[in-house]
């Protein structure tokens, strides 16, 4: 059993998108020097892109497999509760462990869940050392199979989630830069409306299961009101009327 008080660490490890090619070498290497790698699952059990990627690098016998309840939007006293429980868990296992990663798709410190669990964590464990590495993210990957590109110049670049509905979405198509939208496959139907009412559309592009066999990426364009995966990301490029440099 290690000394808790001095030598604990977790180690939140960006995995990237889902293609295991993308994760670091960084990350690769923080993954195969820890004791345990901790993978988030829902509720539901099945496999997640976190853990399915994670086997890529280490023996399954070095899993540990914890449950967050993903799939629940509405009731946020559920969802507290098992990140607690969570948390709980990874503070056990740091006490028979030297060093526990969470490995989290895309980047640790955007928008992953381990930062709740951290939280949880360092107030039952409060001398852990809490560290991250980061991972490509899916904007970042989307951006390279579509050919789309992020940022030009001066321009600004926002990200917003749409989990809450497309008004997040509407405001942010309105300013200037690049707009990316994370999580907006159930309010497909919504975005699609907001990027032609900001004359956005037809330079838009969305993508989901980036780098996994069922990978789509096409031109926002030929989107309808249908549902996408959850996990659907868009880039909505700003008119770039200027020529090369136009924005320097």
């Amino acid at each position: 059993m290690p000394d808790v008080m001095s030598s604990s660490r977790l180690i939140g490890v960006g995995v990237g998108p889902g293609d295991p090619e993308l994760v670091t070498v960084k990350g690769v290497n923080a993954l195969r020097a820890a004791d345990v790698v901790v993978v988030p699952v829902m509720d539901t059990g099945e496999r997640g892109r976190a853990e399915a990627t994670v086997l890529h690098y280490v023996g399954a016998e070095k899993v540990v497999r914890v449950v967050f309840a993903l799939n629940e939007r509405s009731d946020r006293g559920r969802r507290e509760a098992a990140w607690d429980a969570a948390g709980t868990r990874v503070a056990e296992l740091l006490r028979e462990h030297g060093v526990v990663a969470f490995a989290t798709i895309g980047d640790p410190n955007v928008y992953s869940t381990f930062t709740y669990l951290a939280q949880t964590v360092s107030e039952l464990v409060p001398d852990v050392v809490v560290e991250t590495v980061p991972g490509i993210t899916a904007m970042q990957d989307l951006a390279a199979r579509s050919g789309a590109v992020l940022t030009e110049g001066t321009e600004p670049l926002t990200l917003v989630p749409v989990t809450a509905g497309a008004e997040v979405l509407k405001e942010a198509l309105s300013g200037a830069g690049t707009v990316v939208a994370y999580k907006f496959g159930r309010q497909a139907g919504e975005v699609v409306a907001a990027l032609r009412e900001a004359g956005r559309l037809d330079d838009a592009v969305w993508g989901s299961a980036l780098g996994l066999a069922e990978e789509s990426v096409r031109p926002a364009a030929e989107l309808d009101a249908s549902p996408l995966p959850y996990l659907s990301t868009l880039i909505a490029p700003p008119r770039r009327d200027g020529g090369r440099g136009g924005k320097l």
